[in-house]
């Protein structure tokens, strides 16, 4: 039986290293910066012969009403709530202190089954820490060092200890079992939210799925890890990643805000749609054209989000004016969905997570090479190739070797003599023929051999 684990405690006391250790992966941000982590973040952790959820919280901090930081407070109390066994995490070198008490008071109040859990103690300099450990009152403390993964054996007998009936061994399912069960299911479609700081890409992913799991506020720069969720949007099912704001790189100082962008990059990567949000009251802006122009050369099936629509005054054809500037703006993504939404109240939601249903399919989508040739031969006859140099150039075969985004190979005499403006027609022609609006078309041009040229080589030989 699964069961879920909270890691809490005060700021830079390790909680996110300890959070990597157990996935197996770096999926925290780290740093020696406190308060790094601000929304809770979820993973599937493995321990020994155990598997379960665990989350990454926010450092807790004494912080004033109305504040990021009372709301990065609260954010860790629903983890807490929503987990059966809490690590409390304290500094074993510094030992406890006033905070650690205050903290571990909270976490008796709870009522939740907890473990003291003393970090750093890879030295001599953090026995006393341990020691004193014992007068937080949440029993024995047990030393590990999430850094360099010392301990864990001492830390899974903490587990089974404190929860017996979850972590009690089970017989192992039938061979094959799971993986019917795994491959039955329909994957979720990976989407990555991006855009400009204070765009409302986390108050958007709030409402899309009825609660405040994700920090939101009037300071730009709020989201620093980019933090997946789950949804189940009317049947279908969505793994969706929050990322942090990306400004122009000349911007870009901090060492925590180069690992925040590069977190937020990587999740693009990674993703198979993005949706990007652009403030509607100052629309494409130069670094929006920049993220756009990013998600078309990664490949990314693109969704174009106009937020905060609600604090636009309304006038008439305002949406058709929308999508002519978004073609004007983005040519190689011409045709990608550009939709007036509003996170906050909750305005087209509907019809972009629709969109975004429909850019997948259509970053999918395959045809067949016979229609493909079809369709080269119509166009070759319509506007063929212009000559270079006084030779003509000869397009003889076209493929599509692959999808996601779909990749064509067109076979030439001549490929390095056929002009960008030619190449561009002849994906605008695909784009169109086809029914590929928005995505990203790859179109590779490759020489066909020439059966004679050997031929030619060896006659040549024989004469001399």
């Amino acid at each position: 039986m699964s069961f879920t684990v909270a890691i809490v405690g005060r700021p830079n006391v390790g909680k996110s290293t300890l959070f990597n250790r157990l996935v197996g992966k770096h999926l925290a941000l780290v740093d020696n910066t406190p308060g790094v982590t601000r929304d809770r973040r979820e993973g599937q952790a493995r321990l020994g012969d155990l598997e379960f959820q665990v989350f990454d919280t926010a450092g807790l901090d004494d912080a004033p009403p109305d504040t990021l930081s009372e709301r990065m407070r609260q954010q860790t109390e629903v983890a807490m709530a929503a987990a059966d066994v809490v690590l409390f995490l304290i500094d074993a070198r510094a030992g406890p202190l006033p905070a650690d008490h205050s903290f571990a008071d909270l976490v008796r109040r709870s009522a939740k089954r907890a473990i003291l859990v003393a970090n750093k103690s890879e030295s001599r300099a953090a026995e006393a820490g341990i020691l004193q450990a014992y007068e937080l009152g949440l029993g024995d403390p047990v030393a590990v060092s999430a850094e360099h993964g010392e301990g864990l054996a001492d830390l899974y007998a903490a587990l089974r200890e404190a929860l017996p009936d979850e972590t009690e061994r089970k017989d192992t399912l039938p061979e094959g079992k799971a993986v019917i069960a795994g491959s039955a299911a329909q994957a979720p479609i990976r989407i990555a939210v991006v855009g400009r700081p204070n765009s409302g890409k986390s108050t958007l992913i709030n409402r899309i799925l009825g609660e405040e799991r994700l920090l939101t506020g009037v300071e730009a720069g709020t989201t620093r890890d980019a933090i997946a969720v789950d949804v189940d949007w009317h049947g279908r099912k969505f793994r969706l990643h929050d990322t942090a704001g990306l400004r122009r790189r000349s911007r870009i100082e901090a060492k925590l805000e180069k690992l925040s962008v590069a977190d937020a990059l990587n999740a693009l990567r990674f993703a198979e749609v993005v949706i990007l949000l652009v403030d509607a009251q100052r629309p494409f802006e130069e670094q929006d054209l920049r993220i756009a122009d990013l998600v078309e050369r990664e490949g990314r099936a693109l969704v174009i989000g106009m937020n905060k629509w609600d604090l636009v005054e309304s006038r008439p054809g305002a949406i058709k004016k929308l999508r002519e500037e978004v073609d004007h703006w983005l040519p190689q993504v011409r045709g990608v969905a550009a939709l007036p939404i509003s996170g906050l109240t909750g305005e087209g939601l509907d019809r972009l997570m629709q969109a975004a249903i429909e850019a997948h399919a259509v970053w999918n989508r395959r045809t067949e090479t016979s229609t493909l040739n079809r369709w080269l031969g119509e166009v070759v006859a319509t506007h063929p190739p212009p000559a270079v140099a006084g030779r003509r150039i000869r397009l003889d075969y076209i493929t599509q070797p692959k999808s996601r985004p779909p990749t064509f190979v067109l076979f030439t005499s001549r490929a390095d003599a056929v002009p960008d403006a030619y190449r561009r027609y002849l994906v605008n022609g695909l784009r169109e023929s086809f029914d590929l609006p928005g995505t990203p078309i790859r179109l590779t041009l490759r020489e066909k051999k020439n059966p004679y040229a050997r031929k030619k080589v060896r006659n040549t030989r024989a004469r001399a």
